[in-house]
This record gives C-alpha cells, sequence and structure tokens, in this order.
C-alpha cells in the first residue's frame, strides 16, 4: 500500500459538505478572536504622537478589517493544536501573518500591479487613501509583522530566542524572492505569454503556495512534533497552498463580481496565466480535486499528531476544496 492510500486509509472524512461546513463552525468561533487580535495590533499606534489621525494608519486599518476569510491564520491555529502548541502563542504568530497577507493585497491591488478597484466588497486601499498612502501602508503592515514576531510578548508567553529567530526567518523567505515577491514577479513577467506547467506551478506555489506553507508551517513551530510528521505536514502544505490557487482561478473564471467581492474575469482581461486558461475549468477542476486528495493523505499518514488538530487542518482543506462547487 502507498503512503497515500495509507493515509486516506488512516484519516476518516465525511461525505463533501460535512468537513466544510465543520470547519465553517470552528472558524465562525476563532475568527471573531482573529479579528480582536488584529485590531489590538494596530490599535497600539492610537497612541503615539506620530500615528494619531495618521492618514497612514487608518489606510493599513482598511487594508486589514476589511473582513476576509482568514485562512492563513487560522491554518496557523489549526496548525499549532496539532502539535499541542500554546494558542495564545499561536494567535500572535496569526496575526504576524494577516499583516503580511493585507500587504500584499494592498501592494497587488495597485495600478502598477493588478489594477484593482475592488477588494473584498469595498474599495480598495489605494482607491480609498491614494497611491501613495497605499504604497506606504503595505510598507508599514510588512514590518509590523516582523515586529509581532520579534515582540518580548513572545518570550513571556515561553518561546525561546531561538524559536523567533525561526518564525522570523521563515516569514522572510515566504515573502521574499523565494516566495511571495518572487512569484509575483514571475506572474508579472509573463502576462500575456503562455507559460509551461511547471513554470507556472512554480509560479504559483510561490505567490500563493509559499505564505499558506508558512502558515502551516509556523503554526507547527508553537509546539512540538518529529522529523517524520513535519515532513508530511509540509507536503499537506503544499498541496493546501497550491489548492487554494487553483481554486481561485476557478472562482474568477465562474463567478461573478458580487460573489467574489473583487472584480470577475480579472486574469482573462489582463491575459495572465492561471490554470483555467493552461487546462480550461473542468482540468483545472481535476487538479484540484487530485490536490486536495494528496493533502488529505498526508495528513492520514501522520503518527503524533493530535486528533482534533489533524481534522481542522483537513477540513480546511476541505473548505478550500468546496468553494468550487
Amino acid at each position: 500500500m502507498s503512503d497515500m492510500e495509507r493515509g486516506m486509509t488512516a484519516l476518516n472524512i465525511p461525505t463533501v459538505g460535512i468537513s466544510a461546513q465543520r470547519f465553517n463552525d470552528w472558524a465562525s468561533v476563532v475568527r471573531p478572536q482573529i479579528e480582536v487580535a488584529l485590531a489590538q495590533g494596530l490599535d497600539a499606534y492610537a497612541t503615539h504622537s506620530v500615528a494619531q489621525n495618521s492618514p497612514l494608519v487608518a489606510a493599513m486599518r482598511h487594508g486589514v478589517m476589511n473582513g476576509g476569510k482568514r485562512v492563513r491564520a487560522l491554518a496557523v491555529l489549526a496548525a499549532a493544536h496539532l502539535v499541542g502548541g500554546s494558542q495564545q502563542v499561536a494567535m500572535q504568530v496569526a496575526v504576524a501573518l494577516e499583516y503580511i497577507h493585507a500587504y500584499s493585497l494592498i501592494h497587488d491591488d495597485l495600478p502598477c500591479m493588478d489594477d484593482d478597484d475592488l477588494r473584498r466588497g469595498q474599495p480598495t486601499v489605494h482607491i480609498q487613501y491614494g497611491q501613495a498612502q497605499a504604497l506606504l501602508a503595505g510598507d508599514a503592515l510588512q514590518t509590523l509583522a516582523f515586529d509581532v514576531l520579534a515582540s518580548e510578548r513572545l518570550t513571556q508567553m515561553g518561546l525561546t530566542a531561538a524559536q523567533q529567530l525561526q518564525l522570523i526567518r521563515t516569514l522572510a523567505h515566504a515573502s521574499g524572492v523565494v516566495g511571495m515577491a518572487g512569484g509575483q514577479a514571475i506572474d508579472c513577467h509573463h502576462v500575456g505569454q503562455p507559460l509551461s506547467a511547471d513554470i507556472m506551478q512554480i509560479m504559483h506555489s510561490l505567490k500563493t503556495g509559499a505564505l499558506l506553507h508558512a502558515s502551516v508551517m509556523m503554526g507547527a513551530m508553537c509546539g512540538t512534533q518529529d522529523a517524520r510528521d513535519a515532513t508530511y505536514l509540509s507536503r499537506y502544505a503544499d498541496d493546501l497552498g497550491l489548492l487554494f490557487q487553483v481554486v481561485d482561478d476557478i472562482l474568477d473564471a465562474s463567478q461573478d463580481t458580487a460573489t467574489l467581492g473583487k472584480t470577475a474575469g480579472k486574469d482573462a482581461d489582463a491575459n495572465k496565466p492561471t490554470y483555467v486558461q493552461a487546462m480550461g475549468i473542468e482540468g483545472a477542476r481535476g487538479f484540484a480535486q487530485k490536490l486536495y486528495t494528496s493533502a488529505l493523505a498526508h495528513l492520514g499518514n501522520m503518527s503524533n499528531a493530535e486528533q482534533q488538530g489533524t481534522q481542522h487542518l483537513a477540513d480546511l482543506a476541505s473548505y478550500c476544496h468546496e468553494r468550487i462547487y
């Protein structure tokens, strides 16, 4: 029996819809806690003389506190649960991930990138506050994320300096040339050009997958795990990150603007390389199914994971996959 077959046998996954609904039930409890933690991080500027009534802080808040699925934060918390890690520490790590994600969206929406006017059903930051404030808001959120991870609060919560450095380095790699920024650069360079399947997978594994992979692995850094389980968790995170992007490509091609909360069809209009463009919508659906199955199999192969944490991550994969149905 292969590793994938063993994994699928070990993990009990319910019928389509039930697992995603269970994830939604858990997320509905946890998301308000994430929103409070995100707001508290921004509120720390409220008493600073330079930041009081600052349009920059207002632009940062608009980019962060405008809804969203909080998938990266939830992945952190689920992975921390998986390894018996501190949820208090994990929440701070989740906040850092969401600040990085928000910065990336603010910059992605700028006219020099995707030039979008709508994000999560609201005006994008540069439409609301101007391009200069949007650019600076993204910059400030990026530095704020690392400030959160370097804070002495995490030391007081029990993390060692070595653990904090590991978290900081992991997020830096996922955000930079070998992660999100590198993937975006490939995307910008190849607008209007056909991409091979291999290059497209590399691009999306960096652009979208790297930060989701980091979310899972940084959550696991809040606890302890053996090397074998870490390998399977990393493979799950790879599949999850790519699955999320494939599903996004499908939704961009098949849903309307009101449903998406952002301008539908932008990828096709801009002639950007997507899985739907490369495979057709049914081919992309089949690839999403393959990634979903593989992600679950890797979870099922983990030996020392906490069962409820495993289920949260399995349900997260189900939630991401079932958005296309």
